[in-house]
C-alpha cells in the first residue's frame, strides 16, 4: 500500500503501541481488500462496550485495555489505549440500568456495560447508544469519508447524506478511531457509487409501511448493488428513508441506494448511472408488494400476541409522537407487552413533550440503548411478537425462536390493545 509519512510513523509507534496496532491492522486489512492506500476520516462510530462472553473472559483477565486490544484492534499485547485520534461514538449496545427490571437482561451485563462504558468516554468515544447516530448530532457532511458500523447506519450516510463510508466492523472502527485512517475502496470511490439496477415502482408508495415493503423487494433483487429506485413514490420523510434502507440493508446487503431528485447524488436517472448507460427496468408490481408482505408473515400462525416492538431502527421523535397518539387514553391488553426503542437523546425530548407519560399511562415502555435483536431479550414468555420493522420481522424470529408478525405501526398497536393480530395488506 502507498502509505504518507504521517501512516508510516503511526505504524513505526511515533504515538504509541495502541496507535501502532491499528495501523498494522488496517494495512492488512487494506492489503486485504486491495486497496492502494488509506483516507482520512474524521467520523466513527462503532462498538467497543457492549459485553459478550469473550470480551468479558477477556476483560476479567486483563482489563478494558486488553480487552479493547483484543476485539478491537486484533492485538494480544499489553497495550495501553489512549484517546481517539478522531471524533469516534458508541453506537447501541445492551441494555442499561433504565431497562432493570423492565427487560430480563442480566443486572450483571448492566454493571460491566456501565464499567465499560466509563473506559470508553474516558478516551474520547461519545456514548451515544444508538443505530441512528444521524437522529443525535453526528450528522457528517456530503463527501466526508467516514468509517461506520451497522448496516442501516452506513445505507443512510452513505444515500441520505452523501457521506462515503463501507459498512465496517468491530476491528477497523476500533482502528480508525485511533489513527483517522480507513482503507480507501468500496464507497470511498465515486465511480463504486453510481447506479446498477433502475427499479420503478408501479405501486404507490406514500406511507411508512410500502416505504419498508418496497426496500424489502428491492434488496432481495439487488442484493449486494446499488439500486436507482424511481416510479410511482411520494415524498419520503427522513423516518421513510431510514425504513428503506435498513429493509434494503436486511433482504440484502445495500449500503447505498438512489432516489432521483431525493437522495444527493443522482439528481436524474441517467446521472444516477453515468457514464454506464440505463439498465433494463425491474418493475415493482401490487403482486411483489403481495409477495414481500406474506414472506414478511410467513413466520407467524398464532394470533395472540404477546410481544410488540417498535423503533428498528431506533424510532424517530415522529414516530414516537405516533404512538403516543394511538394510545392516548388507552390501555394495553393484560397479555401483552409494549416496547418502543429510541436513542437515550430522543428520550429526553419525548419526556420533555409528554410523549413518554402517554405511552406509560397506556402500559408501554420506552427503552433506550439497545433493542432485542442486540441484547438477545424479550418479555419472558414471548411466543408471538408484532412490528412494524421488516428488518425485526426478518431477524428476531431466528435470534430468538418466536413467532412474528410485520404490519403497520396501527396495526402494531392494535395488537397491543386487543392482545391479537389483525394485520391485513391493503
Amino acid at each position: 500500500m502507498q502509505l504518507t509519512d504521517d501512516d508510516k510513523a503511526m505504524r513505526d509507534g511515533r504515538d504509541g503501541s495502541a496507535v501502532a496496532a491499528a495501523m498494522d491492522l488496517l494495512i492488512r486489512y487494506g492489503e486485504g481488500l486491495g486497496a492502494e492506500r488509506l483516507c482520512s476520516v474524521r467520523n466513527v462510530a462503532g462498538t467497543s462496550t457492549q459485553p459478550t462472553p469473550a470480551k468479558n473472559k477477556i476483560a476479567a483477565e486483563g482489563g478494558w485495555n486488553k480487552a479493547y486490544a483484543v476485539i478491537n484492534l486484533d492485538c494480544d499485547e499489553d497495550i495501553e489505549i489512549p484517546k481517539m485520534r478522531v471524533p469516534t461514538c458508541q453506537l447501541q449496545h445492551g441494555f442499561s440500568a433504565d431497562a432493570l427490571n423492565i427487560t430480563p437482561y442480566s443486572p450483571h451485563l448492566v454493571e460491566l456495560q456501565a464499567d465499560a462504558e466509563s473506559f470508553a468516554s474516558d478516551r474520547g468515544i461519545n456514548i451515544l447508544a444508538t443505530c441512528t447516530p444521524y437522529q443525535v448530532g453526528n450528522l457528517p457532511v456530503r463527501g466526508e469519508h467516514i468509517a461506520w458500523m451497522e448496516s442501516s447506519a452506513v445505507v443512510y450516510a452513505n444515500s441520505v447524506i452523501g457521506a462515503k463510508s463501507n459498512c465496517e466492523g468491530t476491528a477497523s472502527t476500533g482502528a480508525a478511531g485511533l489513527t483517522g485512517r480507513i482503507p480507501y475502496w468500496g464507497n470511498h470511490l465515486d465511480e463504486n457509487r453510481k447506479g446498477t439496477h433502475l427499479i420503478r415502482s408501479d405501486v404507490r408508495i406514500d406511507s411508512f409501511m410500502d416505504w419498508g415493503l418496497f426496500g424489502y423487494f428491492a434488496g432481495d433483487v439487488v442484493q449486494e448493488e446499488r439500486p436507482v429506485l424511481t416510479g410511482n413514490l411520494g415524498l419520503p420523510s427522513l423516518t421513510d428513508l431510514k425504513h428503506l434502507g435498513a429493509a434494503l440493508a436486511t433482504s440484502g446487503g445495500v449500503e447505498i441506494f438512489h432516489l432521483p431528485g431525493v437522495t444527493p447524488e443522482a439528481p436524474t436517472v441517467t446521472e444516477a448511472f453515468e457514464p454506464a448507460p440505463l439498465p433494463d427496468v425491474v418493475v415493482y408490481t401490487e403482486a411483489d408488494r403481495r409477495a414481500a408482505y406474506e414472506s414478511l408473515n410467513n413466520q407467524g400462525t398464532s394470533e395472540d400476541v404477546d410481544f410488540i416492538l417498535l423503533g428498528c431502527p431506533h424510532a424517530s421523535l415522529e414516530q414516537i409522537a405516533q404512538i403516543a397518539a394511538l394510545l392516548d387514553g388507552k390501555r394495553l391488553s393484560p397479555n401483552t407487552e409494549l416496547w418502543v426503542m429510541t436513542p437515550r437523546a430522543l428520550r429526553s425530548v419525548a419526556d420533555r413533550n409528554g410523549y413518554s407519560a402517554v405511552i406509560e399511562r397506556a402500559g408501554g415502555r420506552l427503552l433506550t440503548d439497545s433493542c432485542p435483536a442486540m441484547s438477545r431479550v424479550a418479555p419472558e414468555g414471548t411466543k408471538v411478537f408484532a412490528t412494524d420493522s421488516a428488518k425485526q420481522a426478518h431477524y428476531l424470529p431466528a435470534i430468538l425462536g418466536i413467532e412474528a408478525w410485520f404490519g403497520t405501526t396501527e396495526d402494531c398497536i392494535n395488537a397491543a390493545l386487543t392482545g391479537k393480530w389483525n394485520g391485513a395488506l391493503r
